[in-house]
């Protein structure tokens, strides 16, 4: 299997190194390595020169991860695409598990796994709704992003068919593309732990927006003008419902209002589809 890494990164010299080491320890080696330095301004460029002839460096100015990726994406030449975070790191089996499952389940177009959780230093275990697991999980990707970037392995091809990743959405990109992917194929599943992800530093993106649901109800919303399933449609508007409503709710309480009046919209949306289906 041809498999392309592709790596976004941002001012992060303080973790690239261990994230690049990683890949560089793989037991099943990948076909390319690519890093996309997302016009970073600390000194992301002179560790880089420590990789040369080991790894392909585009450097852009900065845009997002959204974009980082796609511009990867467009360019590779792999069939498979590994993504990883540069403030995560791989076990050193992490693509060997996924291509000898592939080897068992060649029609998966998708493989995630398990991750090693540690915020700020110390190893965490997942809460019950992080709990990852295979299959047709549409339904089970709608409260929250089941997949990590890190962790997955994806046909270039699927990538190509939904557009990659939504580069209008500064935050929760995944999750968009996880529910389009989901929407439509069979996901593979490694039990064990593949990665180790590392949360609780100041530069995540996940700290630096309120209501991150905004980004997930815009997401369903056009799910349901896409064809689902009428168990999956219905699930979705369920969970439009009650995010809505958790949204609209923390909006008036923090006096927040600049984004109510379309998540307003969305929830009349929402009831009347559901009075639609029942």
């Amino acid at each position: 299997m041809n498999i392309s890494v592709i790596i976004p990164t941002f001012n992060r010299a303080h973790t690239l190194k261990r994230c690049l080491d990683s890949v560089l320890n793989q037991t099943y080696p990948p076909f390319e390595i690519i890093v996309v330095d997302d016009g970073s301004t600390d000194n992301t460029k002179e560790l880089l020169k420590d990789y040369e002839g080991k790894i392909i460096v585009h450097k852009i100015e900065n845009s997002g991860v959204s974009s980082a990726r796609n511009y990867a994406i467009e360019r590779c030449s792999g069939d498979w695409v590994a993504l990883l975070d540069s403030d995560d790191e791989w076990l050193t089996n992490r693509l060997q598990e996924q291509v000898d499952y592939l080897k068992i389940f060649p029609n998966i177009k998708l493989v995630h796994g398990e991750e090693i959780w540690i915020r700020n230093g110390k190893r965490v275990n997942p809460k019950k709704i992080h709990k990852k697991t295979g299959g047709y999980i549409y339904q089970n990707c709608l409260p929250l992003c089941c997949i990590s970037p890190s962790a997955s392995l994806i046909k270039k091809e699927v990538l190509e068919e939904f557009g990659g990743f939504d580069e209008s959405f500064p935050v929760c990109e995944d999750y968009d593309l996880w529910l389009k992917i989901t929407s439509k194929y069979e996901v593979g599943y490694i039990e064990s732990a593949i990665i180790t992800k590392y949360g609780g530093h100041e530069d995540q993106l996940s700290r630096k927006y309120f209501a991150m649901d905004l980004w997930r109800v815009r997401s369903m919303k056009r799910m349901l003008n896409s064809e689902l399933m009428k168990d999956d449609r219905l699930a979705t508007i369920d969970e439009l419902i009650r995010k809505s409503e958790i949204l609209i709710q923390g909006y008036k309480k923090h006096e927040n209002l600049g984004d109510l009046p379309e998540v307003e919209s969305y929830l009349k949306f929402a009831v009347a589809a559901k009075r639609e289906l029942s």
